[in-house]
């Protein structure tokens, strides 16, 4: 009876919200390519949400398949000439193809449709996070409290460079900051590397240098990533801790950007990563995934779906990365076509995927064995 309940708990408490995030993302960004796609005349022949045998499905008066498939870890749009649900291109059924049948294909339409296709699946990634940010914002406001200084811990880099109770912080690096969480985005990616900042202190400003210690930070569920910290704390007295309210049009403005911040936060990361002063170890796969859904979920519907608009931000920047089989490298084919005025060769293309396919690859498997090793470490 204990394994039965440990296993419902799995099922229930991890991978059923796993799912419902990951499969609201699928569809949304699937739903972007299959709007355009029709919208610019080419026809449909599938809509899948997951991969592999079809479990159930209809079609539709347009002759559009749609079905969910048995294997629940992704989705394709499959458009008339494509040979597979990877879109490749099926030159051998093209070349036999009437001419006003090809002109509905994929692979015959115009270099903007084909484009406008393609781009529509991240952009409709970035929409979902807005819209999600938005809503909540909208609904529950947004806690946030100003960037005044109640203590400074011994030590810390704040205390070296001279930051004192009271004083209130401006600017980092010429980048005006607004609410406490502003100082601790910009400081967390900026481990090891020396920040300019500028505070007010009784009506003057002064500016300092402080270089951000790193620190491996646990929350509530136990997770540690490594930041960086200054050392300085606010206060409900001395950050005047409330909650901001934002009418509709506001709320959209804030989902935006709090999804640029996800944006930024991605290319600071990413920098950091390739200059060496963080590891790699925080890239998750389809595992952490899983089980940040799950801890989100005990938190509530609001905490899981702003893990979603997260994970949607997330998924709409990695498909714009130009690497051939996401979506990126399709766009920076289509400009190369555009450049050169006709397309590269099929098999110049057909090395190109394969490669891109082999990158992909690799780095599923090394976030998986992140994953795997942070679960037993």
């Amino acid at each position: 009876m204990a394994f039965l309940g440990d296993t419902l708990h799995f099922l229930v408490g991890y991978i059923l919200p796993f799912l419902v995030v990951l499969t609201l993302i699928v569809f949304v960004h699937e739903m972007g390519h299959y709007l355009v796609g029709r919208w610019t005349g080419i026809r449909v022949l599938a809509f899948s949400i997951g991969f592999g045998p079809e479990l159930i499905g209809f079609n539709d008066r347009h002759g559009t398949r749609w079905k969910l498939s048995a294997i629940p870890l992704g989705g394709y749009v499959r458009f008339y000439g494509d040979g597979d649900a990877a879109s490749t291109p099926d030159y051998a059924a093209l070349e036999e193809m009437r001419p006003e049948d090809r002109g509905n294909t994929f692979l015959g339409a115009r270099l903007w449709k084909r484009a406008a296709t393609v781009a529509a699946g991240p952009i409709a990634n970035f929409i979902l996070a807005i819209a999600i940010f938005a809503v909540i914002f909208a609904t529950y406001g947004k806690h946030i409290a100003d960037p005044t200084v109640s203590e400074v811990k011994p030590g810390s880099a704040a205390e070296r460079a001279g930051v004192l109770p009271g004083d209130r912080l401006v600017a980092i690096d010429g980048t005006p900051v607004v609410t406490f969480d502003d100082v601790r985005r910009y400081v967390g990616v900026r481990p090891d590397m020396p920040i300019s900042v500028r505070i007010d202190r009784g009506g003057k400003d002064v500016d300092l240098t402080m270089v951000p210690e790193r620190s491996v930070i646990e929350d509530q569920f136990g997770n540690k990533m490594e930041l960086g910290i200054i050392g300085i704390l606010t206060s409900q007295q001395s950050g005047n801790f409330r909650v901001q309210t934002f009418g509709p049009l506001q709320a959209i403005g804030e989902g935006a950007r709090e999804s640029w911040n996800v944006v930024t936060g991605t290319f600071d990361y990413i920098g950091n990563l390739i200059a060496g002063r963080m590891k790699a170890d925080q890239l998750g796969g389809p595992i952490r995934v899983a089980q940040a859904s799950g801890q989100m979920a005990t938190l509530g519907l609001v905490a899981l779906f702003h893990l979603a608009a997260v994970l949607s931000v997330s998924i709409g920047l990695l498909n714009l990365m130009p690497v051939p089989v996401l979506d990126g490298g399709h766009l920076m084919f289509y400009a190369i076509e555009g450049i050169r005025g006709r397309p590269l060769g099929a098999g110049a293309q057909d090395v190109a995927f394969r490669i891109g396919f082999a990158m992909v690859l690799m780095l599923m498997v090394f976030a998986t064995w992140n994953d795997i090793s942070s679960l037993l470490g």
